[in-house]
């Protein structure tokens, strides 16, 4: 049966922010402009707007947006109460945006994310994709050791079962129709780029090019990678905890062979020190026993934090103007 063809859709870009008052402002005239040639070439809907999300920030990036919004109705700013993430910053975003939008993308502020690349997705979304995934063409732009990290990354993943899709980094479209159904997942821990191929909804891959930083530099820093890895591990996968099983498994059939070797040697008569071996048996034990009780750990706070039901994110103030002369700020708590 032939697709139902779609209407031009009222599209708004969410764009989460930390830190960004270097970059802020380039990035609201790039993607204005993308916006409006868009609503000028008939490929979006008028009302369509640029939804940007501070989380937090403690430099002048809420002072900015502020002032862009005023001036312009295009923007509009969700600020929240505190710094929750990334990965919650853009769920406020999407869950907000979701509101007025018929397809949302998602976007980083640093212009790193080819912009260009928009007029792909929105020809995926109207051939019927639900949901669009932005895929970086390459790693050249990355340094030895991130490159090697995010594609072990990337491989250990896929060996966990995750459906994580290899160089996408929340670089997005969703339709309302996709949104509507993500609002539906409730847990605290977020992994958006495994979660959302989970959702079965029909979907698409736009490759695109990674562009050197406008400004400032990057706010992701190796702790930050190293937590949302271990988010994404842990909140997809249950495979680490088989692994253990697995492991304790081989580690009791060498302690028994370890055993009835010992036994042997006992009853022949030969007193063999056997230092060595007893230092190398322990410290295997010790090793495998730390290493299992800190996944199964990492799993416990899991489990501890999502029983607590507390909000993803808070947000404090919300700007958003239909056009010039009417607006709308106000304190909101969506979850």
């Amino acid at each position: 049966m032939e697709a139902k063809k779609r209407d031009i859709p009222v599209v708004y870009l969410v764009v989460p922010c930390y830190n960004e008052e270097e970059v802020i402002e380039k990035s609201a005239q790039v993607l204005g402009d993308k916006l409006r040639r868009l609503m000028r070439d008939g490929q979006i809907a008028a009302g369509s707007k640029i939804m940007f999300v501070n989380d937090g920030s403690k430099d002048d990036t809420l002072m900015l947006l502020h002032r862009i919004a005023a001036k312009d109705a295009l923007f509009s700013v969700v600020s929240l109460a505190g710094n929750y993430g990334h990965q919650s910053a853009i769920l406020a975003g999407m869950m907000m945006a979701r509101k007025y939008a018929d397809a949302v993308v998602t976007i980083d502020a640093d212009l790193q994310q080819d912009i260009e690349a928009l007029d792909k997705f929105l020809a995926s979304y109207m051939a019927g994709s639900e949901v669009v995934y932005g895929v970086r063409n390459d790693r050249h732009s990355d340094g030895v050791f991130k490159k090697g990290t995010a594609t072990l990354y990337y491989k250990l993943m896929h060996l966990l079962g995750s459906k994580v899709i290899t160089n996408h980094a929340d670089y997005r479209l969703m339709s309302k129709k996709a949104l509507e159904a993500l609002a539906e997942y409730k847990e605290t821990n977020l992994f958006l780029r495994g979660l959302i191929p989970t959702m079965g909804f029909p979907s698409d891959v736009v490759y695109f090019d990674v562009k050197a930083r406008e400004a400032g530099h990057s706010k992701y820093t190796l702790s930050k990678m190293m937590t949302l890895a271990l988010d994404g591990i842990t909140s997809m996968s249950v495979r680490p905890l088989r692994t253990i099983s697995a492991l304790g498994f081989l580690v009791f059939a060498f302690s028994f062979v370890m055993s009835i070797i010992s036994l042997v040697d006992w009853a022949m008569g030969n007193n063999v020190p056997g230092y060595t071996t007893t230092m190398i048996v322990s410290l295997l034990m010790g090793g495998v026993m730390l290493l299992s009780m800190g996944i199964i750990g990492e799993y416990i706070g899991k489990i501890y934090m999502e029983t607590k039901h507390r909000p993803r994110y808070i947000i404090d103030t919300f700007v958003w103007r239909e056009d010039a002369g009417s607006s709308d700020a106000r304190s909101d708590t969506d979850k």
